[in-house]
């Protein structure tokens, strides 16, 4: 008898696992430009005594951007924390089985109440086209405030490839077997 064929799932966790690559890899690029301006921020502000204030928020917004967007992809390289004591021993089968329940039970969760308790609070900044409170400020709080929600949207987007993955893993007895027959 035939294997099932899941390579729909496979294709959606790709098509996920692609999307937060792409994010991830294009905000990283934030980090240097964090550096380049917060160095001219400074250089203008001692030596010519020149000062922008929009400038300045524009680290904070990069910030932001690096940290909260660069978090599904973190988590699709495995850069976020766990327990590795125990999680670095187990077979690959048991970690999905680890994988599958953390995605279910707490990123998931974790992942929609963040969106739900962000959602008015990002409402309410779109719905006064929110500004900076500093004169010469970037008049764009609110897509600032947004980045939470796609945030959330990509860990979610993450967590469900990472859980369907689990599943296939779990499904699967080729790897174990193999691994088995090799000891």
């Amino acid at each position: 008898m035939d294997q099932p064929s899941y390579s729909g799932i496979a294709r959606f966790a790709d098509m996920v696992d692609s999307l937060n690559e792409n994010v991830g890899r294009a905000i990283s690029w934030f980090t240097l430009l964090m550096v380049l301006v917060t160095f001219l921020v400074v250089v203008l502000r001692y030596l010519f005594n020149i000062g922008w204030i929009a400038m300045q928020e524009s680290v904070t917004y990069m910030h932001a951007a690096v940290f909260m967007l660069g978090a599904a992809y973190t988590m699709k390289h495995g850069g976020h924390v766990r327990v590795d004591l125990i999680y670095r021993g187990l077979s690959p089968r048991k970690k999905a089985w680890v994988d599958l329940f953390g995605s279910l039970l707490l990123l998931l969760p974790v992942c929609g109440f963040i969106t739900w308790v962000s959602w008015e609070y990002i409402a309410a900044s779109w719905s006064v086209w929110e500004t900076s409170q500093e004169a010469g400020g970037i008049p764009a709080v609110f897509l600032l405030k947004t980045v939470i929600l796609v945030m959330s949207v990509l860990m979610v987007l993450q967590g469900i490839s990472q859980f369907l993955r689990s599943l296939l893993r779990i499904m699967d007895n080729t790897e174990e077997t193999e691994l088995e027959a090799g000891d």
